[in-house]
């Protein structure tokens, strides 16, 4: 067993003596916890909804003379050949939502200024169901017309019911009555939880792709410069891959570890600041992060044993894809599958999904965060992953031993396993 904790130790060190690793975490963890505290250092009510004094408020004159100069054309013209809408104060009040309007003397004079692009835009009003719109340059997306139409249609509604005598006051309060209702929610919230387990998904898909190409490429880079050799005569061979895949998994949990707790730290001293208004990503339900951290590290350990294997399948490191490609193309799968169905957490699938060692480290989390899961279900799902592990770690280690003094082309996954039935 101290064989084991000096392959650990050994492995460990090599992580924290890595400089990339080191900065990366470092940097991440500054630069979440930083940027936790914006809302205290720059104004972001337009996000937030809560006005802070920015420590560039000096900026505040300039600011408000640009607005000033951007003023000059921030306006529409409008031209209409009756006086149905009345005065420029009328057709103010009437467009308030669409922007600031000005009378053009013509509606020549109307488009020879949209032209100049001295106005905004310009509508030409025939009645209130007829317009003509002229813009100089047609945005991809442009709400004006649509925010436009939107108040000739009240408008016109309004003056259909007058002409028939109708109260429009209380015809309007009628036909637009809105149903009030409250929404007890007795379970769990899925439209809250959303967020947060996307991230998680996509988190726990990332580290296992690469950490587990970094398992199996250290691997291979022991047989290639034959290293190897020196090893397995000094120490057990399933001692040399247990201590690479635990190392692994404990410099994932630190570094993990380390980013979210930035975050989450730096988002729950600063809640007020921001509003609430990141909750749906960073307030995280503590039996989400719990099941996570349980599914999450035995998802990790799963596939590191995996790429630890496919590691001594060969003997360079660009042969790694060769052999790696159906794991990663199963690791997609499961990805994909527990993405579309985030919405369905009690679905067939994700009930499947949450049993099955290869996908249940991210869709177990997910029905804990967003479904109804009882408390069996969840621990037979955590022990049927951790025996799996068990079984592929000592399969993994077979795989191992066998493959670390073969050299030459990749072997096959099918003939490792028959020359590992034959040993037995």
């Amino acid at each position: 067993m101290n064989k084991l904790f000096n392959v650990i130790d050994f492995e460990l060190k090599s992580y924290t003596k890595n400089k990339s690793f080191v900065i990366t975490t470092i940097v991440m963890v500054v630069l979440l916890f930083a940027a936790s505290f914006l809302p205290r250092i720059i104004d972001m009510s337009s996000i937030t909804g809560v006005k802070t004094e920015s420590i560039f408020s000096g900026s505040d004159d300039k600011e408000e003379e640009d607005d000033s100069e951007n003023e000059e054309n921030d306006y529409y013209l409008y031209y209409s050949e009756n006086d149905d809408f009345g005065t420029e104060e009328n057709i103010n009040a009437l467009f308030a939502e669409v922007g600031i309007f000005k009378k053009a003397a013509s509606k020549e004079d109307m488009i020879k200024s949209v032209e100049g692009q001295e106005a905004k835009g310009g509508f030409y009003i025939k009645d209130d169901m007829h317009y003509e719109y002229y813009v100089f340059n047609a945005e991809m997306y442009d709400d004006t017309q649509m925010m436009f139409e939107s108040v000739l249609t009240q408008l016109h509604k309004q003056n259909y019911l007058i002409a028939h005598g109708m109260d429009v006051t209380e015809f309007v309060a009628e036909y637009e009555a809105i149903p009030e209702g409250d929404v007890n929610v007795l379970g769990k919230d899925a439209s809250e939880n959303f967020w947060y387990c996307y991230g998680l998904v996509i988190l726990i898909f990332m580290l296992i792709i690469m950490y587990g190409v970094m398992i199996a490429t250290s691997v291979t880079n022991e047989k290639s410069n034959r290293s190897i050799e020196v090893l397995v005569t000094s120490i057990d061979a399933k001692y040399l891959l247990f201590g690479k895949v635990i190392a692994g998994t404990l410099a994932v949990v630190v570094q993990a570890g380390a980013i979210m707790a930035a975050a989450l730290v730096g988002y729950g001293i600063n809640h007020d600041a921001w509003n609430g208004r990141l909750d749906m990503i960073l307030n995280i339900p503590s039996d989400v992060i719990i099941s996570f951290a349980v599914f999450g590290v035995g998802g990790f350990l799963f596939y590191a044993f995996v790429y630890g294997a496919v590691g001594a399948l060969v003997s360079k490191t660009e042969d790694i894809n060769k052999v790696a490609g159906t794991v990663q193309m199963i690791i997609m799968i499961v990805y994909f599958v527990v993405l579309i169905n985030l919405s369905k957490p009690d679905g067939m699938i994700m009930k499947v999904c949450s049993i099955l060692p290869v996908s249940s480290y991210s869709a177990m989390f997910v029905r804990i965060a967003m479904g109804k899961v009882a408390m069996p279900e969840v621990i037979i799902s955590a022990v049927i992953l951790y025996v799996s592990i068990i079984f592929i770690g000592w399969l993994a280690a077979k795989i191992y031993r066998m493959g670390t003094l073969r050299y030459g082309n990749p072997i096959k996954f099918r003939n490792a396993l028959k020359y590992i039935k034959e040993r037995e």
